[in-house]
């Protein structure tokens, strides 16, 4: 770990933002900022609960209290209200992002700790070419559909239909790991051996999608001074490799020492987060996002035999009730889904998103040797866009690569597919119907998530 400790800060320091003083929130700023904090914690357990009673995972409501909050509802009736509690801009602004962006990556880390790699081994081939035809087919249908009938999702710009046609690609062909992870833990899925095969399968898109996404971000010559894409190939399979192995090992043998040195499960949960944000801080200096960092450092930490129930749910419970609900009902904050509504485009996006991600993963799965149902509850599992999605829509927004009304749509369809993951899922499967990881792995005792 020293290696990866020293890379993360020397990239900090060569950093110029950090020779600026950083601004501080004023009294005011202060007060707004923690009622915002606690608003969005009880308005998402208020609304998740409401839709908890429908037999729906508690992710759904913290996006629909998203948008009841946001400028769709509160910021066009209360304008005074929404401005006040929800504001984009500014002080608060930045730090109520900075909150969510540290929600999302210990969400994915927690998602990472529950994931056995015997099982991942188990099912890798059929997690494989899930992933491979679930990236394949929504990237080349995209990437055509975009090509040939740009106009219709607002593109006009022919010297850069290219990078825009290879955008509408990676778009089709991304999941949504921590709205997948969420919605599965949720159901009580996540630790099945179908949810183990989504979440491989959506690591691994997500993990190429990134990677394509940077170099149109290099193709616009917007990356903002991000690393080229050897590098960032480079670097992430570096972290990846070296923690799931060497760093699995170091930590496994660690953790004794730990345990007896210092406070516990407490200090489980300090030193476990804290190597969390490492290697989010690495994979964002490498050129992906902090979240795919934080993943494989849960995986390394939550694979050890040392790692006890009880520790597993003070983190479960730490994150998911806390900071999981701040990242999702932000998702409804970052756009007004009646400004600039293209219903055509919306249309377009929205069936193209699912039919591209339930063919390819479809496919995929069958091709694996999974049931017809199985095949499309993984589909539907994978076709959950999420923040993800929207994260990658505002960065094409910011470079100009695509309008305003596509930005709407793509964050229309990740909204709804995140929202219809669940529902289908839960039509599709049940618990209790589908062995769990731990009887896959050989214990007779199957683990409760």
């Amino acid at each position: 770990m020293p290696w990866l400790i020293c890379l993360v800060i020397c990239s900090l320091f060569r950093n110029p933002i950090i020779r600026y003083k950083v601004a501080k929130l004023n009294h005011h700023e202060l007060i707004q900022f923690i009622l915002c904090i606690g608003a969005m914690l009880i308005a998402a357990r208020l609304v998740g609960e409401f839709f908890r009673k429908f037999k729906m995972p508690l992710v759904v409501g913290e996006l629909i209290a998203g948008v009841l909050l946001g400028p769709t509802l509160l910021g066009k009736y209360f304008p005074l209200i929404s401005s006040y509690f929800y504001e984009s801009h500014g002080n608060v602004g930045i730090a109520l992002n900075g909150l969510t962006t540290i929600s999302v990556i210990m969400l994915l880390f927690v998602a990472g700790m529950e994931v056995e790699l015997s099982v991942i081994r188990q099912s890798g081939s059929v997690a494989f070419k899930t992933s491979l035809i679930g990236l394949i087919i929504p990237l080349a249908l995209g990437f055509v559909t975009a090509y040939f009938m740009g106009q219709y999702l607002g593109h006009t710009n022919q010297s850069t239909l290219i990078p825009f046609s290879l955008f509408i690609g990676t778009a089709m062909a991304v999941s949504a790991l921590p709205v997948i992870a969420r919605t599965l833990m949720d159901l009580k899925l996540f630790r099945t051996r179908i949810g183990m095969i989504i979440i491989a399968a959506a690591m691994f898109d997500d993990l190429v999608g990134w990677i394509l996404f940077s170099v149109v971000l290099g193709m616009m010559d917007q990356s903002g001074g991000g690393v080229d894409f050897v590098k960032t190939l480079g670097l992430t399979l570096l972290y990846a490799i070296g923690m799931l192995t060497a760093g699995r090992f170091l930590i496994n043998k660690s953790l004794p020492w730990a345990e007896k040195n210092f406070s516990w499960p407490g200090g489980f949960l300090s030193i476990s987060l804290g190597m969390a944000f490492l290697g989010a801080a690495f994979t964002e200096f490498a050129g992906i996002h902090a979240i795919f960092g934080a993943f494989i450092m849960g995986i390394a930490i939550g694979d050890s035999v040392h790692v006890t129930e009880k520790a597993r749910e003070i983190v479960h419970q730490f994150v998911t009730n806390i900071f999981a609900p701040l990242f999702f009902i932000s998702v409804g904050f970052k756009v007004d889904f009646l400004a600039n509504l293209d219903i055509v485009m919306v249309t377009l996006v929205l069936f193209l998103a699912v039919f591209c991600k339930l063919l390819g993963a479809g496919l995929g799965a069958l091709w694996g040797g999974l049931s017809t149902k199985e095949a499309l509850a993984v589909g539907f599992g994978m076709n959950a866009r999420g923040a993800m999605e929207i994260i990658l829509a505002t960065l094409a927004l910011q470079a100009k690569l695509i309008s305003e009304p596509l930005f709407v749509a793509i964050v229309i369809m990740a909204v709804l597919t995140s929202v219809m993951a669940g529902p289908m899922l839960q039509l599709l499967l049940k618990p209790d119907s589908v062995p769990l990881f731990s009887t896959l792995a050989g214990d007779s005792t199957p683990s409760q998530d």
